[in-house]
C-alpha cells in the first residue's frame, strides 16, 4: 500500500502530505496533522501539533504524548500522521512510532525511508530529533 508505513509489530500507519488529495480507500480512525497551523476539520478523530516546516515539534513533551497516542491507537485502528508534503515532518514521526516499536533510534531515519519514502526525515535537526527520541 502505497504511504503506509508496517512497523515491525505489524502495526500500519499511513502517511500523507496534505496538499495532495485523499488517497482512496477507508478513511482514518485517528489522524495527526504536523503543521504550522491548525488543519481544516475532518470528518475522523484528529490531533493537531504544532511543527512549523522543516522544524520540529513546538512542544516536545505534547509530541511525545501524541506520538505515543498514534503508536498505541495504531494497534487497533486506522492511524493516519500527516503534514504539508508528508516527508519532512511526517517522516520525523514515522521514525519516532519506530523508535517506539523497538527500532533502535540510529536505525529508525533508514528503516522509515526504506518502507515508507526514500525523501523521508528532511532535515539535519529532524534527524537529531529522531536519535534522541524516547
Amino acid at each position: 500500500m502505497v504511504g503506509v508505513l508496517r512497523l515491525p509489530s505489524g502495526r500500519l500507519v499511513r502517511g500523507r502530505g496534505l496538499r495532495r488529495p485523499l488517497p482512496a480507500g477507508p478513511e482514518p480512525a485517528f489522524a495527526l496533522y504536523l503543521l504550522g497551523r491548525e488543519p481544516s476539520p475532518v470528518s475522523w478523530e484528529a490531533r493537531w501539533l504544532r511543527w512549523p516546516d522543516f522544524w520540529l515539534p513546538s512542544d516536545r513533551t505534547a509530541a511525545g504524548a501524541a506520538l505515543r497516542e498514534a503508536w498505541a491507537r495504531a494497534e487497533t485502528e486506522r492511524v493516519e500522521i500527516a503534514c504539508g508534503g508528508g516527508y519532512g515532518r511526517t517522516g520525523t514521526a514515522l521514525a519516532c512510532l519506530a523508535v517506539l516499536d523497538g527500532v533502535p533510534n540510529h536505525e529508525a531515519v533508514a528503516y522509515v525511508r526504506k518502507h515508507y519514502a526514500p525523501r523521508a526525515v528532511e532535515t539535519p535537526w529532524q534527524r537529531r530529533f529522531v536519535a534522541r527520541f524516547r
